[in-house]
């Protein structure tokens, strides 16, 4: 795949998730439902954000550039493990919750956190032009959750129990769950971030021929 085509999916997956969020947005405002500080206050619209700068500034270097830069692909490798993790506690966790809240349209939530997940693994998997990276990048994996999950317990205990998933709140799971989703959760983010460091580190060996 060549890196010019590279870098026109990635601009066109960055707006239509830009676009899709706005539309979210604009879906719960309609029907005053939106209360920004809930909405970004979500692990997934975070990311989500973090995911359209990647997808923009991914393209704009894929035409620009035959190679990405290490600290942008040091980047990409922390949010493809946000998006296997969001995708991940989605589909397997929060799926067929019942939500007494707006329900709002349901096709944005696919593409968030299917749709969107998969392209970010395709790319990591079959694009061209990544360097090698560093087991020293793996610092970085943690950095947004640990700054997300602090924030997000001290909200849920100034605002009278408001968490923004229900594994999140001890008043129902018990801080021994709380704890061990936390433990495990952290220890898949460093797992995939450790695999996605390994493919890289071997996909440029097998391109070198050694």
């Amino acid at each position: 795949m060549s890196r010019r085509v590279v870098g026109v999916v990635r601009l066109v997956a960055g707006v239509g998730l830009l676009v899709t969020l706005i539309i979210q947005i604009a879906d719960r405002v309609v029907n005053n439902a939106f209360d920004p500080w809930e909405y970004f206050s979500y692990f997934t619209i975070e990311t989500s954000m973090m995911n359209i700068v990647v997808f923009v500034v991914g393209g704009v270097l894929a035409l620009r550039l035959p190679r990405d830069a290490a600290l942008f692909t040091t980047v990409r490798m922390a949010t493809l493990s946000y998006a296997i993790v969001t995708a991940g506690v989605y589909n397997l966790l929060l799926r067929n919750v019942p939500y007494d809240g707006f329900q709002g349209l349901s096709w944005p939530n696919e593409v968030i956190h299917v749709w969107i997940p998969l392209l970010i693994v395709l790319d990591w998997l079959i694009s061209p032009g990544r360097p090698a990276l560093s087991w020293r990048a793996l610092r970085v994996v943690m950095i947004y959750p640990v700054a997300w999950l602090a924030y997000s317990l001290m909200r849920g205990g100034v605002s009278n129990g408001i968490y923004p998933y229900p594994f999140l709140d001890p008043a129902t799971a018990g801080w021994g769950s709380v704890i061990i989703y936390i433990v495990a959760l952290s220890c898949v983010l460093v797992g995939l971030g450790s695999l996605a460091v390994l493919y890289s580190r071997r996909r440029v060996r097998a391109a070198a021929g050694t």
